[in-house]
């Protein structure tokens, strides 16, 4: 059989398959382009399947200038608390680090340094100010996969007994603590 020429049929389908790969992605491009047009298409809304879990294993070590965290100590919360992941080298987090500095006095917030330098992530927070009332390091990334996290900044909202109540994959904006962010940790409030 190795010496016979392939039959016709054969031939066409083999030809015919990059094509019907191509149409195929063609039209997923297309879909997502129409949704974009429409405003039902937005890249950041990840669809995390970890919301309404609980926050995955994990003990982060210490970040100057803050200290570091574990699940446990977010499983023992009584109280909402958010969990940032940033970055010294990303310019979003950069972005929202006012945002986050005008809100650490209505709700706590813990930061995790993504894959960062320490002394990079202690000059981060020491220049654009200092949001976090505890900082951890995740230096391999390897808590973040378990978060879910596919970058920075990814935000989460803790609500008591480590229960992971929202999450966005962009900067934070006053529109969100706003409409989304304060009402729901206000509704999970003791």
């Amino acid at each position: 059989m190795s010496g016979q020429p392939s039959s016709p049929t054969r031939r066409r389908l083999l030809m015919a398959a990059p094509l019907i790969v191509a149409g195929g992605v063609g039209v997923g491009f297309w879909r997502m382009l129409s949704g974009m047009t429409k405003g039902s298409f937005d890249p950041h809304d990840i669809h995390a399947p970890a919301l309404n879990r609980p926050v995955p294993d994990f003990a982060l070590p210490d970040q100057a200038p803050g200290t570091g965290f574990s699940a446990t100590d977010l499983r023992g919360l009584k109280a909402p608390v958010l969990v940032n992941y940033f970055a010294s080298w990303c310019i979003p987090c950069v972005a929202e680090m006012p945002v986050l500095n005008a809100l650490k006095d209505r709700l706590p917030i813990w930061g995790i340094a993504y894959k960062d330098k320490p002394e990079h992530a202690l000059g981060f927070v020491q220049r654009a100010g200092n949001p976090y009332a505890r900082i951890a390091a995740d230096h391999d990334g390897l808590a973040a996969i378990d978060w879910g996290v596919s970058g920075v900044p990814e935000t989460f909202l803790i609500g008591p007994g480590g229960i992971i109540r929202w999450h966005t994959a962009s900067p934070i904006t006053e529109a969100m603590i706003t409409n989304t962010i304060m009402p729901l940790a206000d509704s999970l409030k003791p």
